[in-house]
This record gives structure tokens, C-alpha cells and sequence, in this order.
């Protein structure tokens, strides 16, 4: 006797809610019964972030909160969705619901700005943001963001990834050459940094990897979220090697994502 004709459908949902999505999905595969019923919104609104949707109410993709929540959450895990004026992006680990945030270059502050022989703000088709930054000549490198850690999920080991790519042409300042890559959590008293190549030579170790949306990432630091955190995680990119021009660096943004979930 199948289990799904001894319980009645409500306890079902509120056991396969107490799960995972991704122990949902399975539970969808074995039978009918049980597909109708792991397919339910009360079930996949328990794997939402509590506070979805003050989140997609906010921003550019507000016609979600109309579809199921099952549909609600896979769309989430696969489109990041543009919130703050298109500056930051949302979105969902796969897996396990985490949250995931993106700031985009917009997002943060970067010394000089405003500058066009320094600086400047560019369209790009494989961007998801309407901006990014490119480096058309510094000296020396300074970029700085925060953000809240209150927003983050709970009991998560989160990483923090500066997102970018450099130039085919043009680029010069990175081979053999270290940035440093800071992260600072302050009710923690956190404080990480890391001196890595953005541009290594063969020889050199890779820290580097080449993500699925055509641009590359360097884990700069990671740290544990605890439940009831209230502070913030500060990180900057920098580098003060004056005697060398640098051109050709392109910033998508820094992304804050639980750790070893890949993007």
C-alpha cells in the first residue's frame, strides 16, 4: 500500500517541505500521487527565501510573483533577476535555496571614476547588468563594495568572487604583476586578503576560473553567515604598483554566492 493513500495530502506537503528541492524533485519521479503533490505551491514556498517577494516585488521582474512557486523558484536559480535600480542581481542556489547577490560595477566604488581616460561605463551583450566597467588607464587600482549581511542566508559558508574578464587586445599592467583581493566581515572581525595574477603566465598558479556566462571569477575570501548576523562584509580590489600603466580590465561585478555552488 502506497504511503500516499495513508496520509493525507497535507502532511505529505509538510514532509516533503521539511526536505530539499532537490529531495523534492526525486519524490515528483516515483509516483503520480506523489508528483501531484511535490509539485505544490505550499511545498515549494517553503524552499523560497522568506523574504521573495519583497525581493521580486522590487524588482525589474515583478510578473513572477503570477507564476507557481515551483516555476517561481527555477526561474530564480536560473535568471538572476535585476534588483536596486539594475545595479545588483538575485538569485537562487540550485540545490539549496541559498540567496545569491551579485553587486554590479555600478554597485561599487571605483577610484578614479567619472574620468573617460580613466574609466569607462559600456554595454556588454554577455553582461547582466545595463553597465560594466572598463579600465581604459589607472596608475593604480581601487575598488570597494558592501553589503549587509542580513540579506544573506542563514548557517551558509558563503564566497565572495570578483567577476570579470580582460580585454583581447590592449590589456597591459596584469602579467607578473599581484592585486590584492580584501574581504572584511566586521562582527566577526574577519579580515582576509589574498595577492593573486589576474592575467598568469603558464607557469604561474590559476586561481582563476572561467564561469557559464562568459566571463571569469577569483574567489577572493569566504566566511560563515551565522544566524542573527547584523553587520557587513566589506571587500576591494587594489593595487598601487604606480611604475606600471594598467589597461584593458572589465568588471562585471563582485558576487557574494554559498560556497563551492558553481555559477
Amino acid at each position: 500500500m502506497e504511503i500516499t493513500s495513508i496520509l493525507p495530502e497535507e502532511c505529505l506537503c509538510l514532509i516533503i517541505s521539511l526536505t530539499s528541492p532537490e529531495d523534492a524533485c526525486r519524490s515528483a519521479m516515483i509516483s503520480h500521487a506523489f508528483r501531484s503533490v511535490a509539485n505544490r505551491d505550499e511545498v515549494w514556498e517553503k524552499f523560497l527565501p522568506s523574504d521573495y517577494r519583497s525581493i521580486i516585488s522590487g524588482s525589474s521582474s515583478s510578473s513572477l510573483l503570477s507564476l507557481g512557486k515551483k516555476d517561481v523558484y527555477f526561474h530564480l536559480c536560473f535568471h538572476p533577476i535585476l534588483i536596486q535600480n539594475g545595479t545588483k542581481s538575485f538569485q537562487l542556489e540550485k540545490k539549496s535555496g541559498k540567496k545569491c547577490y551579485m553587486m554590479g560595477a555600478r554597485a561599487l566604488s571605483i577610484i578614479p571614476e567619472g574620468t573617460p581616460a580613466h574609466w569607462i561605463w559600456t554595454s556588454l551583450q554577455e553582461s547582466r547588468f545595463p553597465e560594466t566597467a572598463e579600465l581604459k588607464q589607472v596608475w593604480w587600482l581601487n575598488m570597494r563594495g558592501e553589503i549587509e549581511t542580513k540579506i544573506l542566508s542563514s548557517d551558509t559558508n558563503y564566497a565572495v568572487y570578483f567577476v570579470f574578464k580582460l580585454r583581447k587586445e590592449h590589456t597591459t599592467g596584469f602579467t607578473q604583476r599581484t592585486v590584492g583581493l580584501h574581504v572584511h566581515v566586521d562582527k566577526i572581525g574577519l579580515r582576509e586578503v589574498r595577492m593573486v595574477s589576474l592575467d598568469p603566465l603558464r607557469d604561474e598558479p590559476r586561481y582563476i576560473r572561467e564561469r557559464g556566462d562568459g566571463w571569469m571569477e577569483i574567489e577572493m575570501g569566504a566566511f560563515f553567515k551565522n544566524c542573527g548576523d547584523d553587520g557587513s562584509v566589506e571587500f576591494s580590489v587594489w593595487e598601487a604598483h604606480t611604475n606600471y600603466v594598467k589597461q584593458g580590465l572589465i568588471i562585471e561585478g563582485i558576487e557574494l554566492r554559498p560556497k563551492d555552488s558553481g555559477s
